[in-house]
């Protein structure tokens, strides 16, 4: 399968399934180490100005020990997110009333209930000129919202379609 890693917006669940963390299937695990193996030799990623996605990288993988290949994708985010060849920072406008919610996020009634923790992935693909894909693995609630994310725009690359589809059919459509 081929995977776009350039440019591209990585959601947490990428690396954290790469560390064989939850319940992923083996071909899931290996979807998302080949795809951050891809990125990491030859991509591009996009991160927020204000270091949203890096925080949340750093709260959920290791950058030391004994780390799996999500790990190394943080240590590598660490030591490439200011070198304009492997990332790209996308500025993003806070809004007032929430600061995890941004001007740059589709203003549509069926995304009103988007896990605002994870507005800011939207928010950079939808800043960025060639709106790039965002990579994703097993949050469901992505997998029932795909059809409006992609009425809105947003392009949103499901490295695990049967892993995720059985999570949000067992989950309820939640």
């Amino acid at each position: 399968m081929s995977v776009p890693v350039a440019p591209c917006v990585v959601d947490t669940n990428v690396p954290v399934t790469a560390n064989k963390q939850g319940e992923p299937s083996p071909a899931c695990v290996l979807a998302c180490v080949h795809t951050l193996d891809a990125l990491m030799k030859g991509g591009h990623l996009l991160i927020d100005d204000k270091r949203r996605i890096i925080r949340e990288y750093t709260n959920n993988l290791r950058s030391a020990g004994q780390p799996g290949v999500g790990d190394r994708f943080l240590k590598w985010v660490l030591t490439n997110h200011a070198n304009p060849k492997h990332c790209t920072p996308v500025p993003l406008t806070e809004r007032p009333e929430d600061p995890r919610d941004f001007d740059e996020f589709p203003r549509d009634e069926a995304l009103a209930g988007f896990d605002p923790s994870d507005r800011k992935f939207v928010a950079v693909s939808c800043a960025h000129p060639q709106r790039p894909p965002i990579l994703q693995a097993t949050d469901s609630k992505w997998w029932g919202l795909r059809e409006e994310l992609t009425r809105c725009g947003v392009n949103v690359h499901f490295l695990c379609p049967g892993d995720i589809a059985e999570i949000h059919e067992r989950k309820g459509g939640e």
